[in-house]
């Protein structure tokens, strides 16, 4: 069995490969992420780190290797332009994933109550563009709820970097991240993606809060493995106008949940997410855009977030 190491965000986690699956082409984006000593001629990963380092693992296996439990209550059913996941607890408190596109079973994967062992079953070659699809989305299932107890926070949002900062768009999906994202790209000089659809932040031990690339970034491949201070997270909305105010106290932190991933239905993992949302709200400038996809919108904000807390206060 091959073993391939990442670390996203300072959490290290641990692919183990079946005989017969080649992880290659699935996990192209998972390049700058690896973690190694040294690659040997089969692919594998050779280094003298143990499990215990590790946060989580993930078997891949072939179609067919876990049979489907016949205990278990559907959880979760969310399906977003025909990527589908279904999430059901056992009995046991294991649980049962099926991840589907466009009505296609894609993989099914059967996790631990805790999210620190888990077994993906491909349906398919692990190479082929639904198996990608598959191991992707366990990838980021597992990340998020395992590190939801770590101080960390996997977004959905835009993120880019600006005078060695991270700057947050947050939204519904179709309010227009991605488009804010590129308008500053192209309008505010020294501006860079960081990540166009899933940063992870944390919360480190001295307090100071980071964004971070990752293997996960939606539509517009932009893998980068790279972190910066997080300058400021702002909630768009569209409107026909360019106006932003700050947010503070409860309605700050009311603008930063939607936007985090996690099943806030298990109290550890609710928990967890709580503490990181209170941290990120108290510490983080949190700002409401209500703009036009227009240049000027783009200048108004950035105009706006970048000041210092000094100007930001007058």
């Amino acid at each position: 069995m091959k073993k391939y190491d990442y670390i996203v965000a300072g959490h290290r986690f641990r692919v183990l490969a079946g005989d017969g699956i080649d992880l290659a082409a699935a996990m192209e984006a998972y390049r700058p992420f690896l973690a190694h000593s040294a690659v040997v001629a089969d692919g594998s990963v050779v280094d003298d780190v143990g499990d215990d380092s590790v946060v989580f693992r993930l078997r891949v296996m072939p179609g067919g290797v876990l049979a489907v439990p016949s205990d278990m209550v559907l959880e979760f059913d969310q399906d977003d332009d025909g990527s589908q996941i279904r999430l059901y607890r056992t009995s046991s408190g294991e649980s049962w994933f099926e991840f589907l596109l466009w009505g296609k079973l894609a993989g099914r994967m059967l996790a631990s109550a805790d999210f620190r062992e888990a077994t993906l079953a491909l349906a398919g070659q692990a190479a082929g563009v639904v198996s990608g699809f598959a191991l992707n989305n366990a990838l980021m299932v597992m990340y998020a709820l395992r590190c939801a107890r770590m101080d960390t926070a996997l977004f959905h949002a835009a993120v880019v970097g600006f005078r060695g900062k991270g700057y947050l768009f947050l939204g519904k999906s179709g309010t227009g991240k991605s488009t804010h994202a590129r308008l500053w790209l192209k309008h505010i000089e020294g501006s860079e993606l960081v990540n166009d659809d899933n940063p992870v932040v944390r919360v480190l031990e001295d307090g100071s809060v980071r964004v971070y690339g990752s293997p996960w970034s939606g539509k517009t491949p932009c893998y980068r493995n790279m972190d910066l201070p997080a300058g400021g997270f702002v909630q768009l909305e569209q409107a026909p106008v360019n106006e932003i105010r700050r947010l503070r106290g409860i309605a700050a932190y009311a603008a930063l949940v939607p936007s985090i991933s996690g099943k806030r239905w298990d109290r550890a993992i609710a928990d967890g997410l709580h503490a990181t949302e209170n941290a990120l709200a108290s510490r983080v400038p949190v700002w409401h855009l209500r703009c036009l996809p227009d240049a000027a919108a783009a200048r108004l904000c950035a105009e706006t977030v970048t000041k210092t807390p000094t100007e930001a206060a007058l």
